[in-house]
């Protein structure tokens, strides 16, 4: 049996190295923490799920010209379909990179606090998700993919329970 040569691994793992990266990226976006009360009045979170399977909250990149509440709101729609809502406050914001080929892009997210209204049943989700959901809140949090946007749905449903958001509709 022949053995293969000492460097032969290291060699392969060398040359499938990425290519340098040329440049930086910055890309702001915006979305919201959406919600609604169910039939029992208990608060229930929507999620989407992108093409990976992981489950978030709505969100996209912010127009030229364009408030990160505006985007929020607006990519809340075009992602969800809900036509109806109300955009209370801001809940903070989230930074993370990545890489793409050989760019680093640094994406900043600015995340509100969403009150669905209307039909909150009618979902038309994008083509390119997965699912989307009305998680009851504990059940989202768990679900959630990313940590930061975790630590913000905590302080959403503080401020929910806190100010009784969504018992008046």
């Amino acid at each position: 049996m022949k053995r293969p040569a000492p460097f032969e691994g290291i060699k392969k793992f060398v040359n499938k190295r990425r290519p340098a990266i040329s440049e930086v990226v910055r890309e702001p976006t915006a979305g919201g923490v959406v919600f609604r009360r169910d039939k029992n009045k208990e608060v229930e979170i929507l999620l989407i799920q992108d093409a990976k399977d992981r489950w978030t909250i709505p969100k996209g990149h912010i127009e030229e010209g364009e408030s990160s509440k505006e985007t929020a709101e607006r990519e809340i729609m075009e992602e969800t379909g809900l036509q109806k809502m109300d955009v209370l406050n801001w809940l903070g914001k989230i930074n993370f990179r990545y890489r793409r080929t050989n760019s680093l892009v640094l994406m900043t997210t600015e995340i509100f606090l969403v009150q669905a209204q209307g039909d909150t049943d009618a979902l038309k989700p994008e083509e390119w998700m997965n699912g989307i959901k009305w998680f009851p809140a504990v059940e989202a949090l768990d679900k959630i993919a990313y940590e930061d946007i975790e630590k913000l749905m905590l302080i959403g449903l503080k401020r929910i329970r806190s100010g009784n958001l969504g018992l008046s509709s």
